[in-house]
């Protein structure tokens, strides 16, 4: 297992925090999404080293985008 820490902004509720944790969780090979709103922190865990662009395509996904 890897784990990636990225940073998001944008992110001001809860909602925002949940859509970033789904789209990153849709990633193939993402075990676990963790995402703090005070800090804009997302780490993920996963079976495989991730790619920061496909991580950016997931938050832009989202309404987001890593910082």
């Amino acid at each position: 297992m890897t784990t990636s820490t990225f940073t998001v902004s944008g992110m001001t509720c809860e909602h925002c925090v949940s859509s970033v944790r789904e789209e990153v969780g849709e990633i193939p090979g993402v075990d676990r999404v963790e995402v703090s709103l005070d800090t804009g922190a997302v780490e993920i865990t996963s079976d495989r080293a991730l790619d920061r662009d496909e991580v950016a395509a997931a938050v832009s996904e989202a309404g987001y985008r890593l910082t």
